[in-house]
């Protein structure tokens, strides 16, 4: 399980560990999210083989469940080694990497996951809210009217159990979900709005919300950020 840069404005060696190359450089076989993005990713990394001699497979939301996977075991079994890279970040959390986990688990394959950014962890890590109980929720219901009863269920959930909610959306849907996160929440709940991890612009703050509606709120559109309600 190979970490890279959440956000491309970054180097792959300012965010991943030195000790990361060797294992890298080992391999031949990766199962991708995107091959082009994988390509370009190992490419900066400077690995030791030829890009053009690796062999790329793609797992991501074409990807059937059962055979399709499966099938991109198939190597493993016969005594290979691959590298699961996601789009950004580490794989197989809030990823479809997890699908080829599960299976080599199931076939008693070795899972080796190693050390790298993700941006739920950083998140967390910067935003003063619980860190011995929080949640990830992935995205949020698209529709306002539902939108804003999945943002009152999760906060009534951070008051009562004390865990901090975790989510995301589409980078160019941000504002608006940030519109109506200050519309919908008590005025005291605190809000973490984490924006651009790693990169040279990031954003990461935690305040009231009854603060947030009165500070000018950070440009957001088509940035990829996290968001937390504690």
């Amino acid at each position: 399980m190979i970490p890279c840069p959440i956000s491309d404005q970054t180097a792959p060696w300012e965010v991943l560990p030195a000790a990361n190359r060797t294992v890298m450089d080992a391999l031949d076989y990766f199962i991708v999210e995107n091959t082009r993005t994988a390509r370009r990713f190992l490419s900066k990394a400077g690995v030791a083989r030829p890009i053009d001699e690796l062999e790329f497979r793609e797992l991501n939301e074409h990807t059937a469940a059962g055979r399709d996977v499966e099938e991109l075991v198939v190597p493993l079994l016969a005594g290979r080694s691959a590298g699961v890279v996601s789009e950004a970040g580490v794989p197989g959390v809030a990823d479809p990497g997890a699908l080829v986990v599960e299976v080599c688990h199931r076939h008693g394959i070795r899972v080796v996951p190693l050390v790298g950014p993700s941006s739920i962890i950083l998140a967390m890590m910067a935003s003063g809210l619980n860190g011995q109980s929080f949640a990830f929720n992935g995205y949020l219901p698209v529709k306002p009217p539902e939108r804003a009863q999945a943002i009152r269920r999760l906060e009534r959930r951070a008051r009562s159990e004390g865990q901090s909610q975790m989510f995301i959306e589409a980078p160019y849907r941000n504002a608006k979900l940030l519109e109506q996160l200050l519309q919908v929440l008590a005025p005291d709940t605190q809000l973490t709005v984490a924006i651009d991890i790693t990169a040279p612009g990031e954003i990461i703050r935690t305040l009231a919300v009854e603060k947030w509606r009165r500070v000018e709120l950070p440009e957001m559109q088509k940035r990829p950020a996290i968001f937390i309600i504690g």
